[in-house]
């Protein structure tokens, strides 16, 4: 499936010519802006895979509209701006920004920094989708011991019985363990 990617930047002859390398090389560009309010508008109507971003635009600038869209969406931007000084590279270090290329951009410069950033994005996401699972195993096994606990002192049960009779009464009530935890939670509150 092509990657969709959105372009803003305010000059449009620099803007075609990155429509053309990218869809030259296979990618779908799914909107163009000239601004950075036209670009928070277009990255949540389309909700590209990546977004090139300038910085000096009329409106809102590039890094206060990556800003908003990171708080927002979420969404990868690789920079691409004619500054190379301290300062912007400093104010574009920001989580959602994978990547920051110099003006003049060619193809040899552009298409491997969109790989590496799209790479970088998906590997993130995975990444936080790892630890929003492992979060939820944390709380289903918090409810899980609480229960058990709640279970030992008052029935007066060993730990092994408890666990015993809470894995008993899932099977069979064909409940999930966390749900029959949730049940002594609320019974002996």
């Amino acid at each position: 499936m092509k990657k969709k990617i959105l372009i803003v930047e305010d000059e449009s002859i620099i803007r075609m010519d990155i429509k053309f390398m990218l869809q030259d090389q296979g990618y779908e560009v799914i909107g163009e802006a000239g601004d950075g309010e036209r670009a928070i508008e277009l990255a949540f109507l389309h909700k590209p895979d990546l977004i090139l971003m300038d910085i000096k635009m009329p409106k809102i600038n590039g890094l206060q509209a990556s800003k908003i869209i990171a708080n927002q969406l979420d969404l990868p931007i690789l920079i691409i701006t004619a500054y190379s000084q301290k300062e912007f590279i400093e104010k574009a270090q920001q989580d959602n920004i994978v990547g920051y290329l110099v003006k003049p951009i060619s193809e040899a410069s552009l298409i491997p920094a969109i790989e590496i950033a799209l790479h970088q994005s998906d590997k993130a996401k995975r990444l936080k989708k790892d630890i929003q699972n492992a979060q939820r195993e944390v709380e289903k096994r918090k409810l899980i011991e609480r229960a058990k606990g709640i279970l030992m002192q008052a029935e007066e049960l060993a730990e092994p019985e408890a666990f015993k009779r809470l894995r008993e009464s899932s099977m069979a009530r064909q409940m999930t363990m966390v749900s029959v935890a949730k049940e002594i939670i609320l019974k002996y509150k």
